[in-house]
């Protein structure tokens, strides 16, 4: 069975960000969006500020380097971006 529900946690939303002061755009699943937004007002940081800090230390695609970010964050483990 399909969903159509907009609040799909496994739907891809492609959205805009500036990254160091570029824009780009973003593809991930709900659920991750849902999580950085979380973290980012943990730290008391926009999105986009959270999202130039994964940016400056990845070394491969940025959404991918989101969802480990995410992952680590959610498993406790040693973030890869300093608080």
């Amino acid at each position: 069975m399909s969903q159509t529900n907009e609040r799909d946690p496994t739907r891809i939303r492609k959205r805009t960000v500036t990254v160091s002061g570029h824009v780009t755009s973003v593809s991930l699943e709900e659920a991750f969006w849902d999580v950085l937004k979380g973290i980012a007002a943990a730290r008391d940081l926009s999105i986009n500020s959270l999202v130039s800090e994964v940016d400056a230390t990845r070394s491969g695609n940025l959404s991918s380097a989101l969802r480990v970010f995410v992952l680590s964050e959610l498993l406790g483990g040693t973030p890869s971006v300093p608080e």
